[in-house]
């Protein structure tokens, strides 16, 4: 096993401050949907709620197989 030192501590530590900058930038970067996504979606919307199943309904159909 590894000696735990100061240095290591701060390896270690700036390793994290990296991850975290990394994971900062991804949640903050504005994505934009492509035309096909925005397309489908558009479809999506058109469906009335009539025609949908619930969770509950989807969770039948696919575990009781």
């Amino acid at each position: 096993m590894e000696a735990v030192t100061v240095e290591t501590i701060h390896q270690d530590i700036a390793g994290l401050q990296d991850d975290i900058k990394l994971i900062k930038n991804i949640l903050l970067e504005e994505y934009e949907l492509s035309e096909e996504t925005l397309m489908k979606l558009e479809e999506a919307r058109k469906v009335p709620d009539s025609e949908l199943i619930d969770h509950e309904e989807v969770k039948k159909r696919f575990l009781t197989k």
